[in-house]
């Protein structure tokens, strides 16, 4: 062989090579190599949101409820903010009538008492006085009731009687009994006008007390008032005597609406709508804070609005999500199209049917599995 041929078969040997020193690829070969990276990454986009396996046991661990959903008829709610007030009605202040001194407790704060229990005992020198005329009238009008008119004459019999019948009136405007009772000490003791409660308790043995300061807040909690806040322009469409729904603590309690308030809030254009809830077991009481929930007179109504708990939408990975039960019993990541919101429930446009079983509680569990799932793989 030549030295010419030598040296073009060295020439067409480094063509054939890469730069990298690696053989050249044909178009087919090179597209061959593309369609496996694509593959690749599909499959590494196919993890993010895979189902989630859990059985029964961990989805009660993790506070998951599922429930099959179906189509219903939804009403319209209004949603408002509450507090829990006194009942006024039910509610009364003990007062003294005149100035006396706290000679002895009967109830404290807290106490449960009956209707006509022992309050507190309290003295003072009018009573004194109120106690022996009292006394003095009795005595007399006995007396010439006894006589008769035959012995005593009618101006003396009237006078007796009108004697009698103002130191009574004087006893009872004091807060004293209307008869002559016990001695003339001056001691007399308040009691309670009807069964309740003591939430109020502002006074010490021995303290001398101003006519009308309140030494007790006796309240009847039977029955509690709620007051809800709403937007000016909604109040027209709450009915008086319409049901209305209170959540406190998990609980549900039905109230009747009373009246709503014919004056808003300067501050916050709101106004206040009146509730008469009964507090059986003692579960309400003023200050508490609930939510409350009114069917609206303009409600909608749909037959076939399929609907999930407002709870059951998370956003996840810019979506927003249901998660549903699929065919090999795994949670998945379902992106719906939500409607709009009516009282504790979110209408679903798009993206579920009739009969789907998706987790109405726990979503945001799922989702964190989901994602520690996810960040474990990509480690």
């Amino acid at each position: 062989m030549s030295l010419l041929t030598v040296s073009l078969l060295l020439v067409l040997t480094g063509c054939s090579k890469s730069p990298e020193g690696k053989p050249a690829q044909t178009p087919a070969a090179e597209s061959a190599e593309t369609e496996h990276a694509d593959a690749d990454s599909a499959g590494e986009e196919a993890e993010v949101g895979a189902p989630l396996k859990m059985d029964a046991a961990a989805l009660k661990a993790a506070g998951i409820e599922l429930q099959a959903i179906q189509t219903t008829a939804l009403s319209e709610e209004l949603r408002a903010p509450g507090e829990v007030v006194d009942d006024a009605y039910g509610t009364t202040l003990i007062t003294p009538r005149i100035e006396a001194l706290v000679v002895r407790r009967h109830a404290k704060l807290g106490d449960e008492v009956r209707a006509g229990a022992p309050l507190v005992t309290l003295a003072s020198v009018e009573v004194s006085d109120a106690q022996a005329e009292l006394r003095i009238a009795e005595q007399e009008w006995r007396r010439v009731s006894a006589l008769g008119r035959e012995a005593v004459a009618g101006r003396r019999i009237s006078e007796a009687k009108v004697a009698v019948d103002r130191a009574r009136a004087k006893a009872q405007a004091y807060g004293l009994p209307g008869t002559a009772s016990g001695g003339v000490n001056g001691q007399f003791t308040l009691t309670a006008p009807h069964a309740g409660r003591i939430t109020e308790d502002a006074f010490v043995v021995g303290e001398r007390i101003e006519p009308g300061k309140a030494l007790f807040r006796l309240v009847d909690e039977s029955w509690v008032w709620v007051d809800a806040k709403l937007p000016s322009g909604t109040v027209s469409r709450v009915v008086p005597g319409s049901e209305a729904t209170i959540v406190f603590a998990g609980e549900r309690l039905i109230g009747i609406v009373q009246h709503p308030a014919h004056r808003t809030s300067d501050a916050s254009r709101n106004a206040v709508v009146r509730i008469e809830v009964s507090n059986e077991g003692d579960r309400l009481h003023g200050g508490d804070f609930v939510d409350v929930f009114f069917e609206s007179v303009s409600g909608r109504a749909s037959a076939t609005t399929l609907s999930v708990p407002n709870e059951a939408l998370v956003q996840f990975q810019g979506d927003t999500v249901v998660f549903r039960r699929n065919r090999e019993s795994a949670l998945e990541p379902v992106t719906v199209r939500a409607g709009e919101v009516i009282g504790d429930r979110t209408v679903i446009r798009e993206g579920l049917k009739s009969g789907d079983v998706v987790a109405v509680k726990g979503a945001f569990a799922i989702k964190s599995q989901m994602l520690k799932s996810q960040l474990g793989e990509e480690e």
